[in-house]
């Protein structure tokens, strides 16, 4: 339970610090890369939630959603990096708290599939 509260948590902070930022992208990209970079990252939570409250196959399901959102994630905060829309110091930022979002993530997947 602590666990499921810290990957909430983790994922409100980088919510918090990844959606202004990504409101100042290229306007061109808002309505392509932009919007679904944000989606990725609000289908993680949204995911994460629905674990939470879910049990058995269903939560097992609702992680590995969680995880391929957090994949996608990933991809787009790399496009944005090579374009430049994030500096170096902020890509090594987001990166390292996609990182362990993923490893609380991954620390979750492997107890529910074993429980």
């Amino acid at each position: 339970m602590a666990q499921e509260l810290v990957l909430l948590t983790r994922l409100f902070d980088l919510l918090a610090w990844l959606l202004p930022k990504v409101e100042r992208f290229p306007k061109p990209y808002r309505t392509t890369v932009t919007r679904r970079l944000a989606d990725a990252a609000l289908d993680c939570q949204e995911a994460v939630f629905a674990a939470r409250s879910a049990r058995g196959e269903h939560r097992v399901q609702a992680l590995a959603e969680a995880d391929a959102a957090l994949d996608r994630l990933r991809l787009y905060l790399r496009l944005a990096h090579r374009w430049a829309w994030f500096s170096d110091g902020q890509y090594q930022h987001v990166s390292g708290m996609v990182a362990e979002i993923g490893k609380l993530l991954g620390g979750w997947i492997k107890q529910a599939g074993s429980g």
